[in-house]
């Protein structure tokens, strides 16, 4: 007859014997405020299910999160733009963990999970949504004429850092700057202007993103980003544009990948069927089959151009890879990487304020050129042509044949305008475009 002890060694070895599940812990939270929204992070040890409702008389939002308890302290969160007046908590059901929000007022909250990714931990995401009167967006025009309109995205934020450089130097830090250097630019050009989508240090997901421009009704998409790569001596600003039939490149394919994650990082609280009304095959078909596509290629190959004049490129041409914020069927979108980050020499340039603003001048230059030489229907640019200066900064490569024939204008005139008696030009060097 078996002893006890034998049954029990039988249990284990056939994989029967049940232990009791340790308790998962909050072990850090976190807060971030967006323009239309709060969100609170709960950084847990394991995965752990939770149930959300809310309460009024006053407003409140609870939560409680099944077998777990608090371990990180709430105290140094800070609350005074949020709509969260206190946090408090406490044990319910003896063994799960309830949070009470307090809240200033009241507030539409969306909860979810996001698993172990990479270097983070489990966590629970809780976004309140600010109940404001829904303002339809529409472009401002004057006299049936418009400004050319920039949507302006500056990469991760919030919860996702992006790469990281050295001294821990962040990319969505980095990102963040020059778009907002860029937006200010822009602004400063007659006939344009230029909107940011993310605007402080907040989450957007990538198809969220996609939609704001979209709602923008932008002429142009502009995702800005600082990224990494597997070799520290990967270096050059790089231009993309989404494809259709893969990546033009390994380095492509690894940086769509890359970004792609994003969602998984920063939590887009969205990953479900119902997001996908437009699958991916529908909207890049839709691509290839409209001027959206090719009209991203032309832009991004003036930005790149023009960017050459700065700052060493990765590649001489416009690369394509599937990368999800760039998935806009009727709105041009290019994806710009401003340097590697993970490059010592490049990190340290990005960090620097003055060459964040020469990229940003750079950039702009690009855009305002391919616009100016293809005014939208409708537009103050194509109303005022003939009265706009041109101006084209030179990149290597350049020919005055090759700068003459993509204005439409005669080599004769453009050395004539800019007072030019040879064919020597500069990188660098900003002409003048006469008018066609």
């Amino acid at each position: 007859m078996k002893t006890v002890w034998q049954r029990l060694l039988v249990l284990v070895i056939l994989g029967k014997l049940i232990l009791p599940a340790q308790a998962a812990e909050v072990e850090g939270v976190r807060l971030w405020r967006a323009p239309d929204h709060t969100r609170l992070v709960f950084d847990l040890s394991g995965p752990a299910e939770h149930k959300l409702f809310t309460l009024t008389g006053p407003h409140r939002v609870v939560v409680d999160v099944a077998d777990t308890r608090l371990a990180a302290q709430l105290d140094h969160l800070e609350l005074g733009n949020t709509p969260i007046e206190r946090l408090r908590h406490g044990r319910h059901d003896k063994k799960n963990l309830r949070v009470v929000l307090d809240l200033k007022q009241q507030v539409k909250p969306k909860s979810f999970a996001l698993k172990r990714h990479g270097g983070l931990p489990d966590r629970l995401v809780i976004d309140l949504y600010d109940r404001v009167e829904n303002e339809e967006k529409t472009l401002q025009q004057v006299s049936r004429e418009r400004d050319i309109l920039v949507a302006i995205d500056a990469g991760h934020g919030g919860e996702d850092p992006g790469a990281l450089g050295p001294g821990g130097l962040r990319e969505k830090d980095v990102v963040l700057a020059i778009a907002k250097k860029l937006h200010s630019v822009i602004n400063a050009k007659p006939g344009f202007s230029a909107r940011l989508v993310r605007s402080g240090d907040y989450y957007i997901p990538l198809r969220e993103r996609v939609k704001k421009g979209r709602g923008m009704r932008a002429d142009l998409f502009v995702s800005i980003h600082a990224d990494a790569f597997t070799r520290k001596d990967a270096r050059g600003a790089g231009v993309y544009a989404v494809s259709s039939r893969g990546a033009t490149s390994e380095t492509a394919r690894f940086l769509a990948q890359r970004e792609n994650e994003s969602d998984l990082i920063g939590g887009a609280g969205s990953l479900s069927l119902d997001d996908k009304d437009d699958t991916l095959a529908g909207v890049l078909l839709d691509l290839s089959m409209t001027a959206t596509m090719n009209a991203s290629l032309d832009v991004g190959a003036s930005v790149l151009n023009s960017l050459g004049s700065v700052t060493h490129l990765h590649k001489k041409k416009v690369e394509q890879a599937n990368f999800a914020v760039l998935r806009s069927p009727d709105v041009p979108s290019i994806l710009v990487e401003t340097g590697f980050i993970t490059n010592p020499q490049e990190a340290r340039r990005l960090r620097d304020p003055s060459f964040q603003r020469k990229l940003a001048e750079k950039l702009s230059e690009g855009i305002v050129a391919h616009f100016t030489s293809r005014p939208p229907a409708g537009t103050w640019l194509a109303a005022n042509r003939d009265r706009v200066d041109r101006r084209h900064t030179i990149a290597r490569g350049d020919t005055l044949s090759s700068i003459a024939a993509r204005y439409n204008v005669s080599v004769s005139e453009l050395k004539k305008v800019n007072g030019i008696d040879s064919s020597v030009i500069r990188v660098g060097q900003t002409l003048t475009i006469p008018s066609g």
